[in-house]
Parts: C-alpha cells; structure tokens; sequence
C-alpha cells in the first residue's frame, strides 16, 4: 500500500504562534480575527455562483487560505466574505474530485440540511463547470491543532480538553440521530472554535474528499485497521478516529495509535500525558479516560465503544473537572521523574 511516514508535532519556536490568549478560559478570549463581525444570521441551505465565492475570497487569494494543504491534502479552505457582510469558510475541491454534479449537490444538500450548535454547519455549496465548492459557517478562533501543538504561552487546560473531546462526541452523535453515522478523517484541524471559545465540529468531514470515497486524506498510520485492509469504512471507524482525538488531547501530540497501545499495555501513563498537565487531573479520571481510548482502537469493530457510550463517559470526567479541579503540588521526587519523561517523549517527537 505504500510507505507510512509517522508525522508528530512538536511545540517548538518556529511554530506557528497564536495570540497569548489561550482557549481555555471562555471569558478571556478574544478574537483572532478582526473582520468577524459577530453577528448572526439564517443558516438556510443554498446555491452560490462561482463568482460569488470568487468575489467573497477576493480571487481565491492565498492570503485567505485557513487549512493545511499539501500533496496528500489537495482541497484547500479559504476564508470569506458575502456581500451581506457574513464571514464564511469555502472548501475548494480539486478540479474532477466530483465529476457528477448531481452527486455533488446530492451529497452537499444532505449534510446542509444538518444544524446542530455543536458544529460548524454547511450553509450551501456550489457547482459550476468543473468547479465543485463547498460553503460553512467561519469560525474565527483557529483550529484545535493549533491550539493543542503549537501553543507558546499557556496550554490548554485539562477541563477545556475534555470539554473539546464532549463537544466533538455530541456533535457525532447528533449526525448519527440524523442518519450520518460517518465521519470522514476526524482529527484536530477538524475542530475549530467560534467567536467566544466554543469547539464545534467542521460539516466537510461529513462528505467524503471526492467521489471515489477516498477517506483519509492524512497519515495511514491513523486510520482504522478495516480501511487498512478493506479499504472501507464503516461507523465504527468513526470511533477509532475518536480515540486518536483522545490520543491527541491527553499527550499534546499526534500519537499514532499502535505507539500508544504499547504504552497503554506497559501502563507508561507518565509518557503518555501531557507533562503540562502536571496536578489538573486525578489519577482515577486519567486511567479512566485512557481505558476508554484504549477501547476505541479494538482491532474488531464491533468491540470498540459507541458514540452514545463516549459521550456519557466523557460528560462524566468534565463534570468532575469543572466541579472538583485537582491542583496537587506534586513532591520534588515525581516532579524529576516528570522532567525527565518530558525530555524522553520530545526527544521522541
């Protein structure tokens, strides 16, 4: 199938900075963009011309490009704006990625008829030519990767990555009470935060990269085992992306998930976690929630833990965290062993 290359961020200087205001504390946060005007407007689904989302992106400018693309990732977001002064988030396609336009159309109205609070809803798309777009709800405060890999001031706090993790699962759960029980690439530049610090989920992972149904678009070593070897995907795969999520939140960094089974069968717990996490979480909500992660990558589908299940658990840990916030000085003793695991993983990143 190809070679794997492991990807991993790290924090570093040269990371792409983000404002000194972390999204962990909703009352502090401010905007990053100073064009949002913050209001608020009808999400009714519709059709948009080519020259509209030209105009809005000014020429599909590179200065409004808001997602990461590469070779492997080839469909770029560009951020815009209506002539209503609405801000909005268009998804280009690569040119034949749908070659039915009724496909296209099909596919988009299905998902634009979704309107949860827990995501970034798709509010119309457009198909002109060859040209296939997609249009969504902005959202100005940036991307979970972002906030999680390259933060330089503060990280974001324990109960704030629950809360993403809660957020995230109820966004999946309400698209399965609708019928959408897949969820294509689920991973932290799919979760990005509104205007006042809230995490919702992007609506462009709910329709596949183009018509062929190609799913990952990022590293395979993340992807379910059933897509490994099948090429195909099913809900459950939905919760095996959950976990990298989990993965991700707990360590700060992008795990694959066969480095971390090891881990988790070695009960390495203190290589695992995010050393900067250090005191905001018991040891009982940490081995709970990395039992639940462990759960998520189950070589067989049906024995990994439903939306339903990890929403529930998850509702539970963020509760404990927002009532009862553990703040333990640690002794000197496991503040070293700490130090010195925090050395082991960057030298592993």
């Amino acid at each position: 199938m190809g070679c794997i290359c492991f990807k991993s961020w790290r924090r570093s200087s040269s990371s792409p900075s983000i404002t000194s205001t972390v999204i962990d504390d909703l009352e502090n946060v401010r905007e990053y963009d100073a064009d949002d005007d913050g209001g608020h407007y009808p999400l009714i689904f519709r059709e948009f011309s080519l020259e509209q989302l030209r105009i809005a992106t000014d020429g599909f400018s590179a200065g409004n490009i808001v997602s990461e693309h590469n070779d492997s990732v080839p469909n770029i977001v560009y951020k815009g704006k209506l002539g209503d002064g609405r801000r909005i988030a268009v998804k280009r396609f690569q040119r034949l990625s749908w070659p039915d336009p009724f496909e296209f159309i099909n596919e988009a109205q299905a998902v634009g008829r979704l309107r949860s609070e827990h995501m970034a809803n798709l509010i119309g798309c457009c198909c002109d030519d060859n040209e296939r777009l997609l249009v969504a709800e902005y959202m100005p405060n940036g991307t979970l990767a972002k906030h999680l890999f390259h933060w330089e001031k503060r990280p974001m706090k324990w109960e704030m990555r629950l809360k993403v993790a809660l957020h995230t699962a109820r966004a999946l759960e309400y698209c399965n009470d609708k019928g959408i029980d897949l969820y294509h690439d689920l991973n932290p530049y799919r979760i990005m935060f509104d205007k006042t610090g809230i995490p919702k989920l992007s609506c462009f992972g709910l329709m596949k990269n183009s018509h062929e149904g190609k799913i990952y678009s990022t590293n395979l070593a993340f992807a379910p085992p059933e897509y490994l070897r099948l090429g195909t995907v099913i809900a459950e795969s939905v919760t095996f992306s959950f976990g990298t999520l989990l993965l991700d939140l707990m360590s700060g960094r992008h795990i694959p998930p066969n480095h971390a089974l090891d881990l988790f069968r070695g009960k390495n717990y203190l290589v695992l976690m995010d050393s900067a996490l250090d005191g905001q979480f018991s040891d009982e909500d940490r081995t709970e929630l990395i039992h639940v992660a462990s759960r998520c990558f189950k070589t067989e589908p049906e024995e990994r833990p439903s939306i339903k299940f990890l929403k529930a658990t998850l509702s539970r840990l963020q509760k404990r965290a927002k009532l009862c916030p553990i703040n333990v000085k640690r002794p000197m003793s496991v503040r070293v062993t700490l130090s010195i695991y925090s050395r082991i993983k960057n030298s592993l990143s």
